[in-house]
């Protein structure tokens, strides 16, 4: 398993994405390739900050420190524990009728931090069919949607876990390189 990369100190992007161009989001990891495509027309601040720290590598080399059984797999963290970001939060709340399903790329937050607060952790749902709402409330941040891969993450998904049914997965699931492209 890779080192943890330790605290990140960057300063929040100022770049905006073209809203009639599609970005995807290609990761690469131990256990297979995935990719999601950003959902700029929603989420343009969310989606931005996800491009500029791809952009930057800050991805790679990182892992997926937590998987929750049937419900998410989490990574993104540089600490590696789940509590490190990239020194700079994001606020862009999702519309109040936001229902999060199989496929869909959030971001992760602590319950202090508000509405639509994001850094660098994500979370993909798992779970059983695309209709089935993971039950969570409409506070996390939208990044987008896995457009290949779907298997991959699921994958993830089902890997055992300490502590058991949520946690760290074994073997580590190491995000190689993540990678950006638009067309």
């Amino acid at each position: 398993m890779p080192a943890p990369k330790g605290a990140q100190h960057l300063s929040a992007p100022k770049l905006k994405l073209d809203p009639r161009r599609t970005y995807t989001v290609t990761v690469v990891t131990n256990c297979g390739t995935f990719a999601f495509a950003l959902d700029v027309k929603h989420s343009p601040k969310t989606s931005a900050s996800m491009y500029y720290l791809v952009k930057r590598g800050f991805f790679d080399g990182l892992t997926f420190h937590r998987v929750a059984a049937g419900f998410v797999i989490q990574g993104g963290d540089p600490l590696g524990n789940g509590t490190g970001g990239p020194g700079y939060s994001v606020i862009e709340p999702p519309p109040q009728s936001t229902q999060y399903v199989r496929g869909d790329v959030a971001m992760a937050k602590t319950q202090t931090d508000p509405r639509g607060a994001s850094g660098s952790q994500f979370f993909i749902v798992t779970g059983a069919n695309i209709t089935q709402s993971a039950q969570l409330t409409p506070d996390y941040a939208l990044a987008g949607t896995v457009v290949s891969g779907i298997d991959v993450v699921e994958r993830i998904g089902s890997l055992p876990t300490n502590p058991a049914g949520d946690g760290t997965p074994t073997p580590a699931v190491v995000m190689s390189k993540v990678t950006v492209s638009s067309s």
